[in-house]
């Protein structure tokens, strides 16, 4: 399975007793249609190292791997097994080839679209495993249209999901990986969480990002969400992506000392 690393402008420097510093790590999910090179072909890397460059965040580990279509979840059924793969294999892989900080409060997901989807659900199920989770234009559904994919015409979220939540698609099995179902009871007090979506997204994920922003006031689960103008287009995804890579910066303890910390907002 193809994946990315991207490292900080230290790593190679910072060898010495006990080989050399440790960092934390970001795992970033691509959205549907992407790929492990997303941040090289859209000019994202660009804009991680100028970001690097100026000190707007701190040095951390991006590890970015391909996803396909695969909402990062271990398909309804049973062939492929997304979930498994990414927490028992690529992770530890990754985490032992190379130097990355033990500990959850070192280890975030993100993500973009699909990307988001999958960060905010593995971050809700894995508490233990992450700290943080930040996420853009994630694909949250609070309920499934009555339509069916094959209604002709009719534009539906279903057709974005594939046969990953079964063909036709089984709504049990969708709510019970659903992010929003997921955080009602989760055990996420201790989770950084940032999001964000645009106010005229494409396929109207702003609506399940306020239903999240919602959940989580509900619970009294600090969090940070904003609504911005634009839609779910890869502009709107450059604009706000320095935000998010500097939340993970303070999330991961590799903030320089003017970075922000998290709180909740509209």
């Amino acid at each position: 399975m193809p994946y990315c690393v991207l490292l900080p402008p230290s790593y190679d420097a910072a060898t010495g007793a006990g080989g050399g510093r440790s960092y934390p790590v970001l795992y970033f999910l691509h959205g549907l249609g992407d790929n492990e090179q997303m941040f090289f072909r859209s000019g994202a890397w660009d804009l991680v190292q100028d970001l690097w460059q100026r000190k707007s965040i701190g040095e951390y580990v991006i590890v970015t791997p391909r996803g396909g279509t695969s909402f990062y979840i271990n398909s309804r059924d049973g062939r492929q097994r997304y979930e498994d793969f990414l927490v028992r294999e690529l992770m530890p892989a990754v985490e032992e080839r190379f130097r990355i900080r033990a500990g959850r409060q070192f280890r975030g997901v993100a993500g973009i679209s699909m990307g988001g989807y999958g960060a905010l659900r593995l971050a809700f199920r894995h508490p233990d495993l992450f700290g943080s989770v930040s996420a853009h234009s994630a694909a949250l559904i609070d309920q499934l249209p009555a339509i069916t994919d094959s209604d002709p015409g009719v534009f539906s979220p279903l057709r974005l999901l594939g046969d990953v939540f079964g063909s036709p698609v089984d709504r049990g099995f969708w709510d019970a990986n659903n992010p929003l179902t997921i955080a009602r009871t989760a055990n996420i007090e201790d989770v950084k969480i940032y999001f964000d979506c645009g106010e005229n997204d494409d396929f109207g994920f702003e609506a399940g990002a306020g239903s999240l922003h919602a959940l989580l006031n509900s619970r009294h689960i600090v969090h940070e969400f904003h609504l911005y103008p634009g839609g779910h287009n890869w502009e709107y995804f450059a604009a706000h992506l320095p935000a998010s890579l500097a939340f993970e910066s303070a999330a991961l303890g590799a903030a320089p000392p003017a970075a922000r910390t998290g709180a909740a907002k509209n």
